[in-house]
């Protein structure tokens, strides 16, 4: 018996541009009822057939609109 050791494959990553509707709810931490009733409808989407895909772009612009200073904040 040898003890050979087997390398692991590397899969490069390949950066996603867009996520479905539970990766972006698990993306912003919220649920998807939540993403579903507030905001789903502020998004631009890709759809295709009955799959729905959103863009990473469009979620950071959404957080970007609705992050509000805090009255502490100069």
């Amino acid at each position: 018996m040898s003890s050979a050791r087997v390398k692991p494959v590397i899969q490069p990553t390949i950066p996603r541009l867009a996520l479905s509707k539970a990766e972006a709810a698990k993306t912003l931490g919220v649920s998807v009822d939540f993403l579903e009733h507030h905001v789903l409808h502020d998004l631009r989407m890709v759809r295709r057939g009955r799959r729905l895909l959103i863009p990473l772009a469009e979620l950071q612009r959404w957080i970007d609109s609705n992050a509000h200073r805090t009255l502490g904040d100069t």
